[in-house]
């Protein structure tokens, strides 16, 4: 694989130490050796910040580091959330609560909160800091999306495992018969 542009990693932190952590399982994620569906929206701690490493490997992994006590950051999360949706698992959102997670705020060298970051091959892209617009924030993502694809990162998660934060929409029931309504 290619070496990333020095502009594109301008800012880099070295995350390594993270990456040889043993994974921990996630609470609601299938035992060792089950294949699960991986949500597009997923809570990230310290300990489970390897396992973002590696789907980095495949797929564009934005990781917003944000805190519950922050109004911009509660601005932020849905917008980006939407956007994350709506690309249909050509990239995965890692929530990080920096208050509780304080190892990975430090690794990512967060001054200010919102600060939204991309993993690309394991490597961390700057993206902005910041509550910013919609639309700036789908121009981000578009360019994220020709970076990764330039380094070979062009993966997929299965649409319909969108479950942000475990709470998917129910399926639709079929219909009743009509000798049973």
């Amino acid at each position: 694989m290619t070496e990333m542009s020095a502009a594109a990693l301008r800012g880099a932190v070295d995350l390594s130490s993270l990456r040889n952590r043993p994974p921990a399982q996630a609470p609601g994620a299938p035992a060792a050796g089950e294949a699960g569906p991986i949500p597009l929206v997923v809570d990230v701690t310290d300990a489970t910040f390897g396992q973002v490493l590696e789907l980095s490997q495949s797929v564009p992994v934005v990781v917003d580091l944000w805190a519950e006590w922050c109004g911009p950051c509660k601005q932020l999360s849905p917008v980006l959330e939407k956007v994350v949706t709506e690309l249909a698992g050509r990239v995965v959102l890692a929530k990080v609560d920096v208050d509780a997670n304080p190892q990975l705020a430090q690794g990512f060298r967060a001054q200010s909160i919102p600060m939204v970051v991309a993993l690309v091959a394991g490597q961390p892209v700057p993206l902005f800091t910041g509550a910013v617009p919609e639309e700036q924030v789908r121009e981000v993502f578009a360019q994220l999306l020709e970076l990764a694809a330039q380094h070979g990162v062009t993966g997929t998660i299965p649409v319909g495992e969108t479950a942000a934060d475990g709470d998917a929409p129910e399926p639709e029931a079929p219909p009743l018969p009509p000798l049973h309504q």
